[in-house]
């Protein structure tokens, strides 16, 4: 895949992908363990269009994909895979605890930090695999 257009379409692609599979695939793991008490894949409409929170979610983290693709598609083998999995664990978290929970009048604590970097972390790993499968078909 040379073109560059065509390269961040995949990236976004790959993120909001990644958001329904791995990062929802995740939480569901956690909802079967009685970890966290809301299912995933929420279809709940959200403000302003009322769209529901899943595909929102997955939106944003098509917005995600493109950053983290841009860092990491120079490298490979290991430092490829881990290093989508950290950005991918450390950049959304970020956003999510000091922007949008506060924005949202939500908490921030410890179980709701090790959660989403666990779930973003599965992310990262969700969008390298995609632009993995997309630049070798």
């Amino acid at each position: 895949m040379t073109n560059t257009k065509q390269q961040w379409l995949q990236a976004f692609t790959g993120g909001f992908i990644a958001t329904l599979l791995f990062h929802q695939g995740v939480l569901a793991l956690f909802w079967l363990g009685g970890l966290i008490p809301t299912f995933p894949w929420n279809m709940t409409p959200v403000p302003p269009l009322g769209i529901p929170q899943v595909l929102s979610l997955a939106f944003w983290g098509g917005v995600w994909g493109l950053p983290v693709w841009l860092i990491i598609r120079r490298w490979q083998g290991i430092k490829f895979w881990l290093s989508a999995m950290i950005i991918g664990a450390i950049g959304p978290t970020l956003v999510a605890m000091l922007l949008v929970f506060p924005m949202k009048g939500l908490d921030v604590n410890a179980t709701k930090v090790v959660g989403g970097l666990i779930v973003n972390a599965a992310w990262g790993l969700g969008l390298a695999v995609w632009m993995q499968f997309s630049l070798h078909r």
